[in-house]
């Protein structure tokens, strides 16, 4: 697309997008890939099945590793009191109650035994969660994003990470959305301004060169 050209081109002339490179600690954060949302017939869903396969590999790195991992889901009381005006806004999100396998991390990359699944209401992972004190104990200094949306709580989350001091890694191949454009466009602004958009490769070539 001759926009995305003419955008690129443009913060790199006033001096926009430089890299912040992985730090020492690094941890691995899944954004929502639960069933609502891999699922291409849900109201919420769409065919995420490539950014599965690359989550999975950046699972098995970070797990070779000991290094933190961590989930996100969804989820609502029955009386959705807790989902304020974002469910007004999305109704569709009306299909992620709490205790339904709706909000549960699709199986394909479940996590294991000591992987957190943080639960949030919100789109950033950080809004309303103790995921701060979480990466504090393990001494993180830089989060590598992956999941879903990349419009949505992706770049809800990668803002915010930033804002917390954090180095954001989002690899491009491993985070999905319902439509390119929104997702191409949040890319280019995520890596012009709030951390880098790399590739899977390229996040696990820098695990094994630390090895």
């Amino acid at each position: 697309m001759d926009w995305i050209n003419d955008t690129e081109d443009r913060y790199d002339d006033r001096e926009f997008g430089e890299s912040v490179g992985i730090g020492e600690r690094p941890a691995l954060l899944v954004i929502d890939l639960i069933n609502a949302f891999t699922d291409p017939d849900s109201n919420l869903g769409s065919d995420v099945d490539d950014v599965l396969e690359q989550t999975a590999r950046l699972l098995e790195a970070f797990r070779e590793r000991d290094l933190p991992r961590y989930f996100t889901t969804v989820a609502f009381e029955e009386s959705y009191g807790d989902a304020g005006m974002f469910v007004e806004k999305v109704p569709a999100l009306k299909e992620l109650r709490l205790g339904t396998d709706r909000v549960e991390v699709d199986d394909r990359i479940a996590p294991l035994d000591d992987e957190r699944v943080i639960l949030k209401k919100y789109a950033s992972a950080f809004f309303g969660t103790d995921l701060q004190s979480e990466l504090t104990t393990s001494r993180v200094d830089t989060l590598v994003i992956v999941g879903v949306t990349t419009s949505g709580c992706v770049r809800a989350t990668a803002v915010d990470s930033l804002q917390h001091g954090y180095r954001t890694i989002v690899p491009a191949d491993a985070v999905g959305d319902r439509a390119e454009g929104p997702h191409r466009a949040n890319l280019l602004d995520i890596d012009a301004k709030y951390g880098d958009v790399v590739t899977t490769d390229a996040v696990l070539e820098h695990l094994a060169g630390d090895d």
